[in-house]
C-alpha cells in the first residue's frame, strides 16, 4: 500500500472525477481489500484541500499537495490504526509516540477512541486559509462502537466546511447510524487483462517484482489475489515475483502433502485465506468450474478408480465442511495464538480434508 503515483490506476482516476462532481460532506468508499480504497481516499483528501484542483483532482504541485504528500498538512486530520500510522508514515500523538517508543505498550490495531476525541476538536478549528478541512478514517471497520459513537454526531453535521472520506474493506461492520450518514460508493473492480497491465507498468517504475518481471508470474499473482492488483504491489514489498509465483503455484499440492513450510512466513490471517482460496478452487473444479485462484495444473487430482485403501480425494461433503472451519478460524486468526503451532493445525486439517477416502 502507498501514496496514489503521479499517474494512478486508470479505474482510480475514473472514480476519482466521480466523486468529485459530486456534492456532499462524508462518503464512504467500501469493496474489498486491494481494489485501492486508501489511495482513492487520499486523492480525495488531496483534491479537496489543493489550491489549484481540477475535475480530475489535485494539481500536485502546490504548497497544499506537498503539505499532503509530507503527512504535515494542518487541515487533514487521518484517522488509522496506530499500526497503520507507523506502516504509512503518519505522524502519531506525542504522547502515543513516547508510550511506544518507551514500550509501555504495543501499537493498536484498532481505531482508537482518543483519536476519535481529537478529530472532533479537529473539525472545531478555524481552518488554516484553505477552503475546508478532511477527516480521512481508514479502514473504517477498525472502529468499535465508543469510536464510531464518538464520530457519529459531527459525521452527521460538521461544523463549518469540513469533508469526511471513510473507506472500508468491510462495510457490514460498520454501525449502520455512520453507513446512513454518508454517500455510499462501490469500490469498481478492474478488468483483470487492464490490471495486468497497470502491474506491469508499476513494477517497472518503481522497481518491484525484481529485475525481470514474467508475465506469467504477475499472471498468477493477480489471480491469486482475486483481481485486486494493490493486494499485488503489497506482496511485492516483500518478495521477487518469481518467487511469490512459485511459491503460488506449489502450495496446494504441498498442502496436500503435510508440508507446513509451504504457509512458513505467512500470518495465521493470511494462511486461512490461502487454504480458503484452495478449498474453494477444489470445489469449483469438482462440479466442474474453472479454479479462480490456482492454475489447474497447480491443483492436487485423484485417479478416477483409486486402488483399494488409496485416498479416493474430497467430495463435496468434505470440502464443506473444511469450508465451514476455516470461516470459523477467521473470526479468531488474530488471535495471539502461537502462529507456528496454528499453522501446523491448519495444514493437518487441510491435508484430512485432501484424503477423503
Amino acid at each position: 500500500m502507498s501514496d496514489p503515483v503521479a499517474t494512478p490506476a486508470p479505474w482510480l482516476q475514473a472514480q476519482l472525477s466521480t466523486l468529485l462532481a459530486q456534492r456532499g460532506h462524508a462518503f464512504l468508499l467500501s469493496g474489498p481489500s486491494g481494489l485501492g480504497q486508501y489511495e482513492l481516499a487520499l486523492g480525495l483528501a488531496r483534491a479537496w484541500l489543493c489550491e489549484q484542483p481540477t475535475a480530475q483532482g489535485a494539481c500536485g504541485r502546490c504548497g497544499s499537495c506537498h503539505a499532503v504528500n509530507v503527512r504535515t498538512h494542518p487541515d487533514l486530520c487521518v484517522l488509522l490504526p496506530e499500526t497503520l500510522s507507523l506502516q504509512l508514515g503518519w505522524p502519531l500523538d506525542e504522547k502515543v509516540q513516547d508510550d511506544l517508543d518507551n514500550k509501555k505498550r504495543k501499537p493498536s490495531k484498532e481505531i482508537r477512541v482518543d483519536a476519535a476525541r481529537e478529530a472532533v476538536e479537529f473539525t472545531q478549528f478555524t481552518r488554516s486559509g484553505g477552503r475546508t478541512k478532511v477527516v480521512m478514517v481508514y479502514p473504517a471497520e477498525r472502529m468499535n462502537g465508543i469510536t464510531a459513537n464518538t464520530l457519529l454526531k459531527t459525521l452527521e453535521e460538521p461544523p463549518g466546511e469540513v469533508k469526511f472520506v471513510l473507506a472500508t474493506e468491510a462495510a457490514q461492520q460498520l454501525l449502520p447510524t455512520i453507513r446512513s450518514r454518508c454517500q455510499s460508493h462501490a469500490m469498481v473492480w478492474p478488468a483483470f487483462d487492464d490490471a495486468l497491465a497497470w502491474l506491469s507498468a508499476a513494477c517497472a517504475s518503481q522497481g518491484l517484482g525484481g529485475k525481470q518481471v514474467q508475465a506469467d508470474d504477475l499472471r498468477v499473482l493477480l489471480a491469486a489475489a482475486g483481481g485486486r492488483p494493490a493486494d499485488v504491489l503489497a506482496l511485492l514489498l516483500q518478495q521477487t515475483a518469481k518467487e511469490a509465483a512459485d511459491r503460488w503455484r506449489a502450495l496446494p499440492q504441498a498442502v496436500a502433502q503435510g508440508q507446513v513450510a509451504v504457509l512458513g512466513d505467512f500470518s495465521p490471517p493470511q494462511a486461512v485465506e490461502a487454504l480458503q482460496k484452495l478449498c474453494h478452487d477444489l470445489w469449483a473444479v469438482k462440479v466442474g468450474a474453472q479454479p479462480r485462484f490456482f492454475g489447474l495444473e497447480s491443483l492436487p487430482s485423484w485417479p478416477a478408480a483409486p486402488a483399494r485403501g488409496a485416498a479416493r480425494g474430497p467430495t463435496l461433503y468434505s470440502l464443506g465442511q473444511w469450508a465451514r472451519e476455516l470461516a470459523a478460524s477467521a473470526r479468531t486468526a488474530e488471535h495471539p495464538y502461537n502462529p507456528g503451532l496454528m499453522l501446523e493445525a491448519l495444514v493437518s486439517r487441510a491435508q484430512l480434508a485432501l484424503r477423503t477416502t
